[in-house]
């Protein structure tokens, strides 16, 4: 797709992600909201300071029958990404999605899809003339101002390369973040996945479960941010995160996303309350998913090991 925006003076996501501020896209590309009238957001991007979603998105009534083939269309992109095997049932979407939380994404215009989303996403027809190219789900706690990041997937994934919209998947997530007033947001993850290099550029990862096996997957890490768009560029700029290097330092443990023994081991120090352990984005950025990371703590909190 083409942009229209001048080379001079760009940010690192007017390059990286143009789609997102290209003039001749705003009637082709939209940021939506899919929720129940009730749970609508008082005052929308009221908290955070961000300038990134100056379009009014598209809003859709959840629970009316007229907008029932866009929640179909969501429902079809969650298969497609996700596969038959771990693929969002229809009660989950509507028990811990719909009635509680916050549904949102980007969509694109029917008649301006590339021919690769049509061919992935599979007959069209029964969809009105938006199609959701991404789903991002979050739901609020007991504690006020913590969500649950529940759900997050793009097209991207199920695209060739040079038809994807880069950054997509990062940028449902933010929208979201920013559109309900997130203030602290909680989410779950597997160790070695590659999720956790998206995940960990929202604010700092603070790891509340290392090892979780109430979950249908042991392997799972829990994580804690504290929302925090400063540092949401150094998603498209790879920089440093310099408030992240002031505020934390290395401790003398690891977690080895392949060692389950690392894993229990982390939950048994975080349990006897030796943390709070957070992760570095620039690790998780230059590391394999695989490859071990260095658990950090609060400057100056502890003393010589």
């Amino acid at each position: 797709m083409e942009n229209n925006l001048s080379t001079l003076s760009l940010s690192p996501i007017q390059t990286k992600a143009p789609w997102l501020f290209n003039e001749s896209l705003k009637d082709v590309i939209k940021p939506y909201v899919y929720m129940r009238e009730e749970n609508h957001i008082a005052h929308p991007g009221s908290l955070h300071s961000m300038d990134w979603f100056k379009e009014n998105p598209l809003f859709k009534e959840a629970l009316s029958l007229d907008e029932l083939s866009f929640g179909e269309a969501i429902l079809n992109l969650e298969n497609k990404a996700f596969g038959a095997d771990l693929a969002m049932p229809r009660w989950v979407f509507y028990d811990c999605a719909l009635v509680p939380g916050f549904v949102c994404g980007f969509a694109m215009k029917k008649s301006a899809l590339p021919q690769s989303y049509i061919d992935v996403l599979g007959p069209l027809d029964p969809y009105g003339d938006w199609i959701p190219l991404s789903l991002f789900i979050v739901i609020p706690t007991i504690h006020k101002g913590e969500w649950v990041a529940h759900n997050l997937c793009a097209i991207n994934s199920l695209v060739p390369e040079k038809d994807r919209l880069y950054g997509l998947g990062f940028l449902t997530k933010a929208f979201g973040l920013w559109y309900a007033n997130v203030e602290t947001c909680v989410g779950m993850t597997q160790w070695g996945k590659p999720a956790l290099k998206l995940h960990s550029h929202f604010g700092h990862i603070e790891i509340i479960t290392a090892y979780t096996p109430i979950h249908t997957y042991a392997r799972t890490l829990t994580y804690r941010c504290q929302v925090k768009t400063s540092v949401w560029e150094q998603f498209f700029s790879r920089e440093d995160d310099f408030e992240f290097l002031e505020t934390y330092e290395p401790s003398p443990y690891q977690v080895d996303p392949k060692d389950e023994k690392s894993m229990v081991g982390l939950q048994k120090k975080i349990e006897s309350k030796e943390g709070p352990f957070f992760l570095s984005p620039r690790e998780i950025a230059e590391k394999k998913i695989n490859e071990p990371l260095v658990l950090y703590r609060v400057k100056g909190k502890y003393g010589v090991e």
